[in-house]
Protein backbone atom coordinates (compact mmCIF):
# COMPACT_ATOMS: atom_id res chain seq x y z
CA UNK A 1 0.00 0.00 0.00
CA UNK A 2 1.22 3.51 -0.82
CA UNK A 3 -0.09 6.88 0.28
CA UNK A 4 -0.44 9.92 -1.97
CA UNK A 5 -1.50 13.36 -0.81
CA UNK A 6 -3.44 16.06 -2.58
CA UNK A 7 -5.94 18.74 -1.63
CA UNK A 8 -9.33 17.55 -0.42
CA UNK A 9 -11.91 19.74 -2.18
CA UNK A 10 -15.14 17.79 -1.74
CA UNK A 11 -15.69 16.04 1.57
CA UNK A 12 -16.50 12.35 1.91
CA UNK A 13 -14.96 8.90 1.69
CA UNK A 14 -14.81 6.65 -1.38
CA UNK A 15 -13.05 3.49 -2.51
CA UNK A 16 -12.84 1.15 -5.47
CA UNK A 17 -10.77 0.29 -8.53
CA UNK A 18 -9.07 3.27 -10.17
CA UNK A 19 -9.84 4.01 -13.83
CA UNK A 20 -8.39 6.85 -15.85
CA UNK A 21 -10.16 9.05 -18.38
CA UNK A 22 -9.70 8.16 -22.06
CA UNK A 23 -6.68 9.59 -23.83
CA UNK A 24 -6.96 12.49 -26.24
CA UNK A 25 -6.52 11.47 -29.90
CA UNK A 26 -3.10 12.33 -31.35
CA UNK A 27 -2.87 14.64 -34.32
CA UNK A 28 -2.12 12.88 -37.64
CA UNK A 29 0.48 14.18 -40.08
CA UNK A 30 -0.70 17.33 -41.95
CA UNK A 31 -2.54 16.56 -45.19
CA UNK A 32 -2.84 18.63 -48.38
CA UNK A 33 -6.14 20.46 -48.90
CA UNK A 34 -7.71 19.61 -52.26
CA UNK A 35 -11.16 21.19 -51.72
CA UNK A 36 -11.02 24.25 -49.46
CA UNK A 37 -14.79 24.69 -49.19
CA UNK A 38 -15.31 21.04 -48.23
CA UNK A 39 -12.53 21.24 -45.66
CA UNK A 40 -14.08 24.35 -44.09
CA UNK A 41 -17.45 22.60 -44.01
CA UNK A 42 -15.85 19.59 -42.31
CA UNK A 43 -14.24 21.78 -39.63
CA UNK A 44 -17.39 23.82 -39.01
CA UNK A 45 -19.44 20.60 -38.74
CA UNK A 46 -17.04 19.31 -36.08
CA UNK A 47 -17.36 22.53 -34.06
CA UNK A 48 -21.15 22.47 -34.47
CA UNK A 49 -21.30 18.90 -33.19
CA UNK A 50 -19.28 19.88 -30.12
CA UNK A 51 -21.69 22.77 -29.44
CA UNK A 52 -24.71 20.51 -29.93
CA UNK A 53 -23.24 17.78 -27.72
CA UNK A 54 -22.59 20.26 -24.89
CA UNK A 55 -26.12 21.57 -25.25
CA UNK A 56 -27.54 18.06 -24.95
CA UNK A 57 -25.40 17.40 -21.89
CA UNK A 58 -26.56 20.68 -20.34
CA UNK A 59 -30.19 19.72 -20.96
CA UNK A 60 -29.62 16.35 -19.28
CA UNK A 61 -27.74 17.79 -16.30
CA UNK A 62 -29.77 17.62 -13.11
CA UNK A 63 -27.65 20.22 -11.33
CA UNK A 64 -28.05 23.90 -12.26
CA UNK A 65 -24.35 24.67 -11.74
CA UNK A 66 -23.30 21.88 -14.09
CA UNK A 67 -25.78 23.00 -16.75
CA UNK A 68 -24.62 26.59 -16.44
CA UNK A 69 -20.95 25.67 -16.87
CA UNK A 70 -21.71 23.46 -19.89
CA UNK A 71 -23.68 26.18 -21.63
CA UNK A 72 -20.84 28.64 -21.03
CA UNK A 73 -18.44 26.15 -22.60
CA UNK A 74 -20.77 25.68 -25.59
CA UNK A 75 -20.74 29.44 -26.14
CA UNK A 76 -16.93 29.37 -26.32
CA UNK A 77 -17.03 26.65 -29.01
CA UNK A 78 -19.61 28.65 -30.95
CA UNK A 79 -17.47 31.81 -31.04
CA UNK A 80 -17.55 33.40 -34.55
CA UNK A 81 -13.93 34.54 -34.11
CA UNK A 82 -12.91 30.92 -33.54
CA UNK A 83 -14.64 29.79 -36.75
CA UNK A 84 -13.09 32.72 -38.60
CA UNK A 85 -9.62 31.66 -37.46
CA UNK A 86 -10.28 28.06 -38.54
CA UNK A 87 -11.46 29.21 -41.96
CA UNK A 88 -8.43 31.46 -42.42
CA UNK A 89 -6.16 28.55 -41.56
CA UNK A 90 -7.78 26.25 -44.11
CA UNK A 91 -7.74 28.95 -46.79
CA UNK A 92 -4.04 29.25 -46.06
CA UNK A 93 -3.54 25.57 -46.93
CA UNK A 94 -3.95 23.86 -43.54
CA UNK A 95 -6.22 20.81 -43.26
CA UNK A 96 -9.32 20.93 -41.02
CA UNK A 97 -7.87 19.09 -38.01
CA UNK A 98 -4.71 21.19 -37.85
CA UNK A 99 -6.64 24.42 -38.52
CA UNK A 100 -8.86 23.64 -35.51
CA UNK A 101 -5.81 22.86 -33.41
CA UNK A 102 -4.10 26.12 -34.45
CA UNK A 103 -7.19 28.27 -33.86
CA UNK A 104 -7.63 26.93 -30.33
CA UNK A 105 -3.92 27.41 -29.67
CA UNK A 106 -4.24 31.08 -30.62
CA UNK A 107 -7.27 31.54 -28.37
CA UNK A 108 -5.49 29.72 -25.58
CA UNK A 109 -2.49 32.05 -25.76
CA UNK A 110 -4.77 35.09 -25.73
CA UNK A 111 -6.68 33.83 -22.68
CA UNK A 112 -3.45 33.08 -20.83
CA UNK A 113 -2.09 36.53 -21.64
CA UNK A 114 -5.30 38.17 -20.38
CA UNK A 115 -4.91 36.38 -17.03
CA UNK A 116 -7.55 36.25 -14.28
CA UNK A 117 -11.00 34.97 -15.20
CA UNK A 118 -10.10 34.32 -18.85
CA UNK A 119 -6.97 32.40 -17.89
CA UNK A 120 -9.15 30.19 -15.69
CA UNK A 121 -11.01 29.12 -18.85
CA UNK A 122 -7.89 27.68 -20.56
CA UNK A 123 -8.73 24.13 -19.44
CA UNK A 124 -12.16 24.56 -21.04
CA UNK A 125 -10.52 25.58 -24.33
CA UNK A 126 -8.28 22.50 -24.21
CA UNK A 127 -11.33 20.30 -23.71
CA UNK A 128 -13.15 21.92 -26.62
CA UNK A 129 -10.12 21.51 -28.85
CA UNK A 130 -9.83 17.81 -27.97
CA UNK A 131 -13.50 17.18 -28.67
CA UNK A 132 -13.47 19.05 -31.98
CA UNK A 133 -10.32 17.23 -33.11
CA UNK A 134 -11.85 13.85 -32.21
CA UNK A 135 -15.02 14.58 -34.18
CA UNK A 136 -13.01 15.84 -37.13
CA UNK A 137 -11.02 12.57 -37.11
CA UNK A 138 -14.23 10.54 -36.99
CA UNK A 139 -13.52 9.24 -33.49
CA UNK A 140 -15.65 9.32 -30.32
CA UNK A 141 -15.18 12.39 -28.16
CA UNK A 142 -12.95 11.86 -25.12
CA UNK A 143 -15.02 10.83 -22.14
CA UNK A 144 -15.15 8.93 -18.87
CA UNK A 145 -15.09 5.09 -18.73
CA UNK A 146 -18.38 3.24 -18.31
CA UNK A 147 -17.31 -0.21 -17.04
CA UNK A 148 -20.66 -1.06 -15.45
CA UNK A 149 -19.38 -1.16 -11.85
CA UNK A 150 -18.37 1.40 -9.18
CA UNK A 151 -14.91 2.94 -9.59
CA UNK A 152 -12.78 5.96 -8.69
CA UNK A 153 -12.10 8.23 -11.68
CA UNK A 154 -8.58 9.65 -12.17
CA UNK A 155 -7.54 12.33 -14.66
CA UNK A 156 -5.03 15.11 -15.10
CA UNK A 157 -7.99 17.50 -14.78
CA UNK A 158 -11.68 17.23 -15.56
CA UNK A 159 -13.55 19.41 -18.04
CA UNK A 160 -17.19 20.34 -17.34
CA UNK A 161 -18.35 18.04 -20.15
CA UNK A 162 -16.54 15.11 -18.49
CA UNK A 163 -18.55 15.51 -15.33
CA UNK A 164 -21.97 16.10 -16.91
CA UNK A 165 -22.64 12.43 -17.55
CA UNK A 166 -21.03 11.06 -14.41
CA UNK A 167 -23.21 8.36 -12.96
CA UNK A 168 -22.86 8.44 -9.12
CA UNK A 169 -23.77 4.75 -9.12
CA UNK A 170 -20.52 4.09 -11.01
CA UNK A 171 -18.18 7.03 -10.31
CA UNK A 172 -17.84 7.12 -6.51
CA UNK A 173 -14.92 9.57 -6.24
CA UNK A 174 -12.63 11.87 -8.24
CA UNK A 175 -8.84 12.29 -8.10
CA UNK A 176 -6.97 14.70 -10.38
CA UNK A 177 -3.26 15.38 -10.76
CA UNK A 178 -3.81 19.10 -11.44
CA UNK A 179 -6.35 21.67 -10.30
CA UNK A 180 -6.93 23.61 -7.13
CA UNK A 181 -9.71 24.38 -4.64
CA UNK A 182 -11.31 26.81 -7.10
CA UNK A 183 -10.96 24.71 -10.28
CA UNK A 184 -13.98 23.50 -12.20
CA UNK A 185 -13.27 19.97 -10.98
CA UNK A 186 -13.58 21.12 -7.38
CA UNK A 187 -16.70 23.20 -7.98
CA UNK A 188 -18.46 20.48 -9.94
CA UNK A 189 -17.47 17.70 -7.53
CA UNK A 190 -19.07 19.64 -4.69
CA UNK A 191 -22.12 20.35 -6.85
CA UNK A 192 -22.46 16.62 -7.60
CA UNK A 193 -21.73 15.54 -4.02
CA UNK A 194 -18.74 13.40 -5.03
CA UNK A 195 -15.71 13.05 -2.72
CA UNK A 196 -12.74 14.59 -4.56
CA UNK A 197 -9.00 15.18 -4.20
CA UNK A 198 -7.13 17.50 -6.60
CA UNK A 199 -3.45 18.31 -7.13
CA UNK A 200 -2.58 14.69 -6.27
CA UNK A 201 0.82 14.17 -7.84
CA UNK A 202 1.56 10.61 -8.87
CA UNK A 203 -2.04 9.50 -9.33
CA UNK A 204 -1.56 9.14 -13.09
CA UNK A 205 1.26 6.66 -12.45
CA UNK A 206 -1.16 4.28 -10.69
CA UNK A 207 -2.26 1.46 -12.99
CA UNK A 208 -5.87 1.11 -14.04
CA UNK A 209 -7.74 -1.37 -11.84
CA UNK A 210 -5.65 -0.72 -8.71
CA UNK A 211 -7.83 -0.58 -5.58
CA UNK A 212 -7.70 2.86 -3.95
CA UNK A 213 -9.43 4.82 -1.19
CA UNK A 214 -9.71 8.60 -0.91
CA UNK A 215 -10.65 11.07 1.78
CA UNK A 216 -12.11 14.26 0.31
CA UNK A 217 -11.56 16.10 3.60
CA UNK A 218 -7.91 15.32 4.33
CA UNK A 219 -6.77 14.86 0.71
CA UNK A 220 -5.22 11.46 1.49
CA UNK A 221 -5.31 8.80 -1.26
CA UNK A 222 -4.24 5.24 -0.45
CA UNK A 223 -3.35 3.01 -3.39
CA UNK A 224 -2.95 -0.76 -3.58
CA UNK A 225 -5.33 -1.35 -0.66
CA UNK A 226 -7.20 -4.59 0.02
CA UNK A 227 -10.80 -5.32 -0.92
CA UNK A 228 -11.60 -5.35 2.82
CA UNK A 229 -10.25 -1.81 3.17
CA UNK A 230 -12.47 -0.65 0.32
CA UNK A 231 -15.50 -2.30 1.94
CA UNK A 232 -14.74 -0.60 5.27
CA UNK A 233 -14.51 2.83 3.61
CA UNK A 234 -17.75 2.26 1.74
CA UNK A 235 -19.50 1.28 4.99
CA UNK A 236 -18.34 4.53 6.63
CA UNK A 237 -19.45 6.53 3.60
CA UNK A 238 -22.86 4.88 3.69
CA UNK A 239 -23.25 5.70 7.38
CA UNK A 240 -22.35 9.35 6.74
CA UNK A 241 -24.77 9.52 3.78
CA UNK A 242 -27.62 8.32 5.99
CA UNK A 243 -26.91 11.05 8.58
CA UNK A 244 -26.89 13.64 5.81
CA UNK A 245 -30.13 12.34 4.30
CA UNK A 246 -31.82 12.53 7.70
CA UNK A 247 -30.89 16.21 8.21
CA UNK A 248 -33.42 18.98 7.55
CA UNK A 249 -34.46 22.43 8.69
CA UNK A 250 -32.42 25.52 9.64
CA UNK A 251 -28.70 25.34 10.36
CA UNK A 252 -28.06 24.70 14.05
CA UNK A 253 -25.36 23.33 16.28
CA UNK A 254 -26.47 20.44 18.49
CA UNK A 255 -27.18 22.91 21.33
CA UNK A 256 -29.24 25.24 19.13
CA UNK A 257 -26.78 27.97 18.06
CA UNK A 258 -28.09 29.26 14.71
CA UNK A 259 -25.88 29.40 11.61
CA UNK A 260 -28.07 30.31 8.63
CA UNK A 261 -27.61 27.98 5.65
CA UNK A 262 -28.03 29.89 2.40
CA UNK A 263 -27.53 29.16 -1.31
CA UNK A 264 -25.43 30.73 -4.05
CA UNK A 265 -27.52 31.39 -7.18
CA UNK A 266 -27.26 33.16 -10.53
CA UNK A 267 -30.82 32.94 -11.85
CA UNK A 268 -34.44 32.37 -10.95
CA UNK A 269 -34.06 28.71 -11.88
CA UNK A 270 -31.20 28.35 -9.38
CA UNK A 271 -33.27 30.09 -6.71
CA UNK A 272 -36.21 27.74 -7.25
CA UNK A 273 -33.87 24.75 -6.86
CA UNK A 274 -32.38 26.27 -3.71
CA UNK A 275 -35.83 26.82 -2.21
CA UNK A 276 -36.62 23.15 -2.87
CA UNK A 277 -33.36 22.15 -1.17
CA UNK A 278 -34.46 23.69 2.15
CA UNK A 279 -32.16 26.73 1.86
CA UNK A 280 -32.98 29.42 4.41
CA UNK A 281 -32.39 32.04 1.74
CA UNK A 282 -29.79 33.22 -0.77
CA UNK A 283 -26.41 34.29 0.52
CA UNK A 284 -24.97 35.22 -2.87
CA UNK A 285 -27.04 36.23 -5.88
CA UNK A 286 -24.51 36.76 -8.68
CA UNK A 287 -25.76 39.36 -11.16
CA UNK A 288 -22.91 39.05 -13.67
CA UNK A 289 -24.70 36.46 -15.84
CA UNK A 290 -27.17 39.14 -16.93
CA UNK A 291 -24.32 41.30 -18.22
CA UNK A 292 -22.18 38.66 -19.99
CA UNK A 293 -21.41 39.13 -23.70
CA UNK A 294 -23.38 42.39 -23.86
CA UNK A 295 -22.17 45.36 -25.86
CA UNK A 296 -24.63 47.51 -23.88
CA UNK A 297 -25.65 47.00 -20.28
CA UNK A 298 -29.11 45.52 -19.72
CA UNK A 299 -31.77 48.20 -19.24
CA UNK A 300 -33.63 48.99 -16.03
CA UNK A 301 -36.74 46.98 -16.90
CA UNK A 302 -34.72 43.91 -17.94
CA UNK A 303 -32.78 44.03 -14.69
CA UNK A 304 -35.96 44.45 -12.62
CA UNK A 305 -37.47 41.35 -14.26
CA UNK A 306 -34.37 39.23 -13.65
CA UNK A 307 -33.99 40.24 -10.01
CA UNK A 308 -37.72 39.90 -9.31
CA UNK A 309 -37.62 36.29 -10.51
CA UNK A 310 -35.08 35.37 -7.84
CA UNK A 311 -36.73 37.44 -5.12
CA UNK A 312 -40.10 35.83 -5.86
CA UNK A 313 -38.62 32.32 -5.66
CA UNK A 314 -37.35 33.19 -2.19
CA UNK A 315 -40.47 34.94 -0.93
CA UNK A 316 -40.26 35.65 2.79
CA UNK A 317 -36.58 34.68 2.96
CA UNK A 318 -33.30 36.58 2.87
CA UNK A 319 -31.71 37.29 -0.53
CA UNK A 320 -28.24 38.85 -0.55
CA UNK A 321 -27.70 40.30 -4.01
CA UNK A 322 -24.22 41.31 -5.13
CA UNK A 323 -23.81 44.29 -7.41
CA UNK A 324 -21.87 43.75 -10.62
CA UNK A 325 -18.63 41.84 -9.99
CA UNK A 326 -16.81 42.42 -13.27
CA UNK A 327 -14.09 44.46 -14.90
CA UNK A 328 -10.32 44.02 -15.28
CA UNK A 329 -9.77 40.24 -14.90
CA UNK A 330 -13.49 39.65 -15.55
CA UNK A 331 -13.90 41.86 -18.64
CA UNK A 332 -17.30 42.76 -20.07
CA UNK A 333 -17.57 44.31 -23.57
CA UNK A 334 -19.85 47.21 -22.60
CA UNK A 335 -17.40 48.51 -20.00
CA UNK A 336 -14.84 49.32 -22.75
CA UNK A 337 -11.90 49.10 -20.35
CA UNK A 338 -8.32 49.51 -21.49
CA UNK A 339 -5.88 46.71 -20.75
CA UNK A 340 -4.26 46.72 -17.32
CA UNK A 341 -0.80 45.40 -16.39
CA UNK A 342 -2.21 43.39 -13.44
CA UNK A 343 -5.95 42.87 -14.10
CA UNK A 344 -6.61 41.03 -10.82
CA UNK A 345 -5.40 44.18 -9.05
CA UNK A 346 -7.23 46.60 -11.30
CA UNK A 347 -10.54 48.37 -11.78
CA UNK A 348 -13.11 45.70 -10.97
CA UNK A 349 -16.13 45.23 -8.72
CA UNK A 350 -17.20 48.41 -6.89
CA UNK A 351 -14.22 50.20 -8.43
CA UNK A 352 -16.12 50.25 -11.75
CA UNK A 353 -18.35 52.91 -10.19
CA UNK A 354 -15.38 55.31 -10.23
CA UNK A 355 -15.52 55.26 -14.04
CA UNK A 356 -19.17 54.36 -14.63
CA UNK A 357 -21.30 55.49 -11.66
CA UNK A 358 -24.41 55.11 -13.83
CA UNK A 359 -23.97 51.32 -13.91
CA UNK A 360 -24.27 51.10 -10.12
CA UNK A 361 -27.06 53.68 -9.94
CA UNK A 362 -29.18 51.80 -12.49
CA UNK A 363 -28.54 48.46 -10.82
CA UNK A 364 -29.53 49.72 -7.37
CA UNK A 365 -32.70 51.28 -8.80
CA UNK A 366 -33.58 47.96 -10.46
CA UNK A 367 -32.96 46.02 -7.25
CA UNK A 368 -35.14 48.45 -5.30
CA UNK A 369 -38.01 48.19 -7.79
CA UNK A 370 -37.82 44.38 -7.84
CA UNK A 371 -37.67 44.24 -4.05
CA UNK A 372 -40.85 46.32 -3.69
CA UNK A 373 -42.70 43.87 -5.95
CA UNK A 374 -41.97 40.84 -3.71
CA UNK A 375 -41.75 40.17 0.02
CA UNK A 376 -38.19 38.81 -0.03
CA UNK A 377 -35.84 40.26 2.61
CA UNK A 378 -33.39 41.90 0.17
CA UNK A 379 -29.84 42.76 1.29
CA UNK A 380 -27.35 44.38 -1.12
CA UNK A 381 -23.59 44.01 -1.06
CA UNK A 382 -20.66 45.31 -3.10
CA UNK A 383 -17.63 43.29 -4.28
CA UNK A 384 -13.98 44.38 -4.11
CA UNK A 385 -14.19 46.87 -1.24
CA UNK A 386 -10.91 47.84 0.44
CA UNK A 387 -11.54 50.88 2.61
CA UNK A 388 -14.09 52.23 5.08
CA UNK A 389 -14.64 55.24 2.81
CA UNK A 390 -15.62 52.97 -0.10
CA UNK A 391 -17.98 51.03 2.16
CA UNK A 392 -19.61 54.20 3.53
CA UNK A 393 -20.13 55.62 0.05
CA UNK A 394 -21.71 52.36 -1.14
CA UNK A 395 -23.99 52.13 1.92
CA UNK A 396 -25.17 55.68 1.33
CA UNK A 397 -26.00 54.83 -2.31
CA UNK A 398 -27.91 51.71 -1.26
CA UNK A 399 -29.93 53.54 1.36
CA UNK A 400 -30.60 56.42 -1.04
CA UNK A 401 -32.10 53.88 -3.44
CA UNK A 402 -34.56 52.89 -0.70
CA UNK A 403 -32.91 49.60 0.22
CA UNK A 404 -32.50 49.06 3.98
CA UNK A 405 -29.56 46.61 4.19
CA UNK A 406 -26.12 47.46 2.76
CA UNK A 407 -23.08 45.26 3.12
CA UNK A 408 -19.68 44.62 1.57
CA UNK A 409 -17.66 41.59 0.63
CA UNK A 410 -14.42 40.83 2.40
CA UNK A 411 -12.07 39.80 -0.41
CA UNK A 412 -8.84 41.62 0.36
CA UNK A 413 -6.79 41.57 3.58
CA UNK A 414 -7.17 45.35 4.00
CA UNK A 415 -10.91 44.91 4.43
CA UNK A 416 -10.58 41.96 6.82
CA UNK A 417 -8.16 43.88 9.02
CA UNK A 418 -10.63 46.78 9.24
CA UNK A 419 -13.74 44.61 9.65
CA UNK A 420 -15.02 46.32 12.80
CA UNK A 421 -14.59 49.77 11.24
CA UNK A 422 -16.44 48.56 8.14
CA UNK A 423 -19.29 47.30 10.29
CA UNK A 424 -19.49 50.82 11.69
CA UNK A 425 -20.81 52.01 8.30
CA UNK A 426 -22.50 48.92 6.79
CA UNK A 427 -25.07 46.43 8.04
CA UNK A 428 -23.26 43.16 7.30
CA UNK A 429 -20.14 41.51 5.84
CA UNK A 430 -19.82 38.52 3.53
CA UNK A 431 -16.43 36.83 3.10
CA UNK A 432 -15.45 35.63 -0.38
CA UNK A 433 -12.80 33.08 0.56
CA UNK A 434 -11.55 32.43 -2.99
CA UNK A 435 -10.48 36.01 -3.63
CA UNK A 436 -9.42 36.55 -0.02
CA UNK A 437 -7.03 33.59 -0.41
CA UNK A 438 -5.71 34.90 -3.71
CA UNK A 439 -4.90 38.32 -2.33
CA UNK A 440 -3.68 37.13 1.07
CA UNK A 441 -1.14 34.73 -0.41
CA UNK A 442 -0.44 36.72 -3.61
CA UNK A 443 -1.25 33.49 -5.45
CA UNK A 444 -3.12 33.58 -8.75
CA UNK A 445 -6.14 31.27 -8.61
CA UNK A 446 -5.29 29.99 -12.08
CA UNK A 447 -1.77 28.78 -11.31
CA UNK A 448 -2.06 25.10 -10.41
CA UNK A 449 1.40 24.92 -8.88
CA UNK A 450 0.26 27.42 -6.23
CA UNK A 451 -2.93 25.53 -5.41
CA UNK A 452 -1.86 24.63 -1.87
CA UNK A 453 -1.73 28.35 -1.03
CA UNK A 454 -5.41 28.66 -1.94
CA UNK A 455 -6.48 25.93 0.45
CA UNK A 456 -9.30 27.33 2.66
CA UNK A 457 -7.72 25.54 5.64
CA UNK A 458 -4.66 27.82 5.51
CA UNK A 459 -4.29 29.16 9.07
CA UNK A 460 -3.53 32.70 7.84
CA UNK A 461 -6.80 32.79 5.90
CA UNK A 462 -8.69 31.46 8.92
CA UNK A 463 -7.06 34.16 11.05
CA UNK A 464 -8.50 36.86 8.78
CA UNK A 465 -11.92 35.16 8.94
CA UNK A 466 -11.58 35.11 12.73
CA UNK A 467 -10.97 38.87 12.72
CA UNK A 468 -14.21 39.36 10.79
CA UNK A 469 -16.12 37.01 13.09
CA UNK A 470 -14.88 38.88 16.14
CA UNK A 471 -15.96 42.18 14.57
CA UNK A 472 -19.41 40.72 14.00
CA UNK A 473 -19.68 39.64 17.64
CA UNK A 474 -18.50 43.07 18.85
CA UNK A 475 -21.05 44.96 16.76
CA UNK A 476 -23.89 42.43 16.82
CA UNK A 477 -23.99 42.35 13.02
CA UNK A 478 -24.06 39.46 10.55
CA UNK A 479 -20.82 38.08 9.07
CA UNK A 480 -21.25 35.33 6.48
CA UNK A 481 -19.04 33.22 4.25
CA UNK A 482 -20.13 32.80 0.65
CA UNK A 483 -16.95 31.37 -0.89
CA UNK A 484 -16.30 27.74 -1.69
CA UNK A 485 -15.07 27.22 1.88
CA UNK A 486 -18.67 27.44 3.06
CA UNK A 487 -19.51 24.13 1.38
CA UNK A 488 -16.86 22.12 3.25
CA UNK A 489 -18.73 20.14 5.95
CA UNK A 490 -15.57 19.62 8.00
CA UNK A 491 -14.80 23.34 7.99
CA UNK A 492 -18.36 24.42 8.88
CA UNK A 493 -17.99 23.88 12.67
CA UNK A 494 -14.69 25.78 12.58
CA UNK A 495 -16.31 28.73 10.83
CA UNK A 496 -19.18 28.71 13.33
CA UNK A 497 -16.59 28.73 16.12
CA UNK A 498 -14.90 31.74 14.53
CA UNK A 499 -18.14 33.72 14.82
CA UNK A 500 -19.53 33.27 11.31
CA UNK A 501 -23.32 33.63 11.34
CA UNK A 502 -24.24 32.30 7.89
CA UNK A 503 -22.80 29.96 5.25
CA UNK A 504 -23.78 30.18 1.57
CA UNK A 505 -23.03 27.39 -0.92
CA UNK A 506 -24.42 25.36 -3.80
CA UNK A 507 -27.81 23.88 -2.93
CA UNK A 508 -26.39 20.36 -3.24
CA UNK A 509 -23.90 21.01 -0.44
CA UNK A 510 -26.49 22.15 2.12
CA UNK A 511 -27.46 18.77 3.69
CA UNK A 512 -23.87 17.72 4.47
CA UNK A 513 -23.02 21.09 6.03
CA UNK A 514 -26.27 21.02 8.02
CA UNK A 515 -25.47 17.53 9.35
CA UNK A 516 -21.92 18.53 10.26
CA UNK A 517 -23.06 21.55 12.29
CA UNK A 518 -25.70 19.47 14.04
CA UNK A 519 -23.01 17.04 15.21
CA UNK A 520 -21.20 19.69 17.33
CA UNK A 521 -22.05 22.00 20.21
CA UNK A 522 -21.06 25.65 19.96
CA UNK A 523 -18.38 25.07 22.62
CA UNK A 524 -16.90 22.26 20.49
CA UNK A 525 -16.97 24.55 17.43
CA UNK A 526 -15.08 27.24 19.38
CA UNK A 527 -12.53 24.66 20.59
CA UNK A 528 -11.93 23.44 17.03
CA UNK A 529 -11.61 27.03 15.81
CA UNK A 530 -8.98 27.84 18.42
CA UNK A 531 -7.08 24.68 17.52
CA UNK A 532 -6.90 25.33 13.77
CA UNK A 533 -5.73 28.90 14.32
CA UNK A 534 -2.70 27.44 16.08
CA UNK A 535 -2.05 24.82 13.36
CA UNK A 536 1.20 24.95 11.41
CA UNK A 537 -0.41 24.27 8.03
CA UNK A 538 -3.65 23.09 6.35
CA UNK A 539 -2.79 19.40 6.75
CA UNK A 540 -2.38 19.74 10.51
CA UNK A 541 -5.52 21.88 10.71
CA UNK A 542 -7.56 19.14 9.02
CA UNK A 543 -6.14 16.46 11.31
CA UNK A 544 -7.12 18.49 14.37
CA UNK A 545 -10.72 18.48 13.21
CA UNK A 546 -11.03 14.97 11.76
Amino acid sequence: MAELTGIGVSAGLAGGPLLRIAAVPALPEPAPVADTAAEVEKAFAALAEVVADLGRRADRATDATVAEVLRAEAMMADDPMLREAVQEGIEGGTDAVHAIDAAFATHRAAFEAAGGYLAERVADLDDLRNRAVAVCLGRPMPGVPQPGHPYVLAARDLAPADTADLDPQQVVGLITADGGPTSHTAILARALGLPAVVSCKGILDVEDGTLVTLDGTTGVVETGVSAEAVDAVRAKASEAAKAIADSSGPGRTSDGHAVALLANVGSGKDATAAASADAEGVGLFRTELLFLDRTREPGLDEQVAAYREVFAAMAGRRVVIRTLDAGADKPLPFLHQDGEPNPALGVRGLRIARQRPDVLTTQLAAIAQAAIQTDADVWVMAPMVSTVAEAAEFAAAVHAAGLPKAGVMIEVPAAALRAEKLLGVVDFLSIGTNDLSQYTFAADRQVGTLAELLDPWQPALLQLIAACGAAGKATGKSVGVCGEAASDPALAPVLAGLGITSLSMSARALPAVRASLAAHTLAECERLAAAVLDAEDPAQARKLVS
